[in-house]
């Protein structure tokens, strides 16, 4: 094999385990971790899904060819470790990039992987296959592969239209899991059938996900849990006092936003957090194929007018990182600068960017004595509900009465994937901190999770342009501009990043939180000192 890069792992211990650093402690084997979620998955396929209930759910099912180092929690390129695939290697021109995968893995129900499982994993996730996903939000990822071939049981390639540096990072992220060949993608959303170190044992819909151990995992003396307990809980003040009743020994970032943090930590005073800024993005869409949304200077006038500080003070007492596109420097690697962000529509002086918002309002025939009325959709989950709230409640400072609906989670996930709404307030895990997962699955033109359909070819090109780029400078310059010009046509009001917090117990071992929600929950590190 001719290339210029060769990436492999040697892990004595773990005969080819994915480990960083690990904690130099004797591991306990048994017990369950019992993990919080707050609202149900909507299917049980990854590939199908974007919210984080899904990889917290199905994560420990499945095996990447490559994943982050779970005991890192910045991700780069440089915390990618091997998987499925023993190592990898581009080709001198940058537009191959081949895997040796590992033998002797077996799927869950005892038949071998082989490259055939990488091979119609994704093609079927770039929709080259006859096979079809239901949904398929993360299909723009795979545009620049040209095609995929196997030679052997044990080597894969992926041959790109360009050089595409990012490819690797994608298929590390947690929602690239490596299906069975044998699987058909039909019983993907309500079957699971993986090669990870925990098989689904039960699922009961508002209830408990149970995974129990597989006692033949391909990691030697890997996983320690016995078992772990997905609990699906979505009132606050139930999950609360099953925390503080240590019922729950960890809790995801979709029911423990700052508030929650400070009530916990208030009353139990043996409580650890873990504390990240997150690449969870929150932002308030408006449809501009619903009019009068379709006009840009009111989808402008709305966004200038949100005060982004007063909303992480007021909402989530502090915890979101202000941001265009990308997460803020200096946390992300990708984004603006405060100073580039102050310059901004929506960013500088609050004072200001109210007039100028009821300023252009007024251009447009409204005011005190005229105002737009309109409905916002909200899912029921808490910090939706308080989110929304508070934008309806600002909107009212530009001459805009909004009346909030709100929904379970999975219908609002389909009005939203239908486009019908006018204005939504939302948050959005983006895979990595990465340009190429964020533009080609957010604001790429015809993705599924660019819910207002926002398309701009011009942009699109700079999104093709950036993704081939090797040396950082250059293409954080290119980043930049991308993002700058996003903000500016609000291709979404975007309100900043989530700080998560994990509550977790004591006891709870080699659990690390990323900046990505999606990748570190493959859990076969984590261990109970109980």
């Amino acid at each position: 094999m001719r290339a210029i890069q060769t990436i492999t792992l040697a892990l004595a211990v773990l005969a080819g385990a994915t480990l960083g650093a690990a904690p130099a402690v004797a591991q306990k084997y048994g017990g369950t971790l019992q993990v919080l979620i707050g609202g149900n998955p909507w299917s049980l396929s990854l590939h199908d899904e974007s919210p984080g209930n899904h990889t917290v759910s199905m994560s420990p099912v499945y095996n990447n060819l490559a994943v982050f180092d779970p005991f890192q929690s910045r991700e780069t390129l440089a915390t990618i470790r091997p998987e499925l695939a023993k190592s990898w290697a581009w080709n001198a021109e940058r537009t191959a990039l081949t895997f040796e995968l590992r033998q002797g893995v077996k799927w869950h129900d005892g038949k071998p992987f082989t490259s055939r499982d990488v091979k119609r994993t994704f093609d079927i996730a770039r929709g080259a296959a006859t096979e079809r996903l239901k949904l398929n939000p993360r299909r723009l990822w795979y545009a620049n592969v040209r095609e995929i071939t196997i030679d052997g049981d044990y080597e894969v390639t992926f041959r790109l239209k360009r050089p595409q540096p990012s490819l690797i990072a994608m298929l590390a992220a947690g929602v690239s899991p490596v299906m069975p060949a044998h699987f058909p993608a039909a019983e993907w959303r309500s079957k699971a059938l993986g090669s990870g170190p925990f098989k689904l044992k039960e699922y009961q819909r508002d209830k408990t996900i149970v995974l129990v151990k597989n006692q033949e995992y391909w990691v030697p003396g890997r996983p320690y849990l016995d078992q772990v307990r997905v609990n699906i809980i979505q009132s606050r003040a139930t999950y609360t006092a099953a925390y503080l009743a240590r019922q729950l020994d960890v809790i995801t970032p979709s029911a423990a936003f700052r508030p929650l943090m400070e009530s916990i930590r208030k009353t139990d005073k043996e409580v650890q957090f873990q504390e990240i800024n997150s690449t969870s993005m929150l932002y308030v869409l408006f449809n501009p194929k619903q009019p009068p949304f379709d006009n840009a200077r009111l989808r402008l006038a709305m966004s200038t007018a949100l005060d982004r500080g007063a909303f992480s003070k007021v909402v989530l007492q502090g915890g979101v990182a202000i941001g265009g596109v990308m997460l803020p420097q200096p946390t992300g690697a990708w984004g603006l600068t405060a100073a580039q962000l102050a310059s901004l529509p929506g960013y500088g002086d609050v004072e200001q960017n109210k007039e100028a918002a009821r300023g252009i309002m007024r251009e447009l025939g409204y005011g005190p004595d005229k105002r737009l009325r309109a409905e916002m959709i909200a899912s029921s989950l808490a910090l939706y509900t308080d989110f929304s709230a508070w934008v309806a409640a600002s909107l009212k400072d530009v001459y805009v009465d909004a009346t909030v609906k709100s929904m379970e989670p999975g219908v609002f996930n389909g009005y939203l994937s239908r486009r019908e709404f006018q204005i939504v307030a939302n948050a959005g895990n983006i895979a990595t901190d990465d340009p190429d997962t964020t533009f080609y699955e957010h604001y790429g033109c015809g993705s599924l999770r660019n819910y207002n359909d926002y398309c701009n070819p011009a942009l699109q090109a700079k999104y093709d342009e950036q993704s081939q780029m090797f040396d950082h400078a250059e293409r954080l310059k290119l980043v930049q501009e991308i993002d700058a010009r996003l903000v500016t046509d609000v291709a979404r009001a975007l309100m900043g990043f989530r700080i998560n917090y994990y509550p977790t117990r004591p006891y709870v071992k080699n659990f690390v939180a990323h900046q990505a929600g999606y990748n570190f929950w493959r859990l076969q590190e984590v261990w109970l000192d109980k």
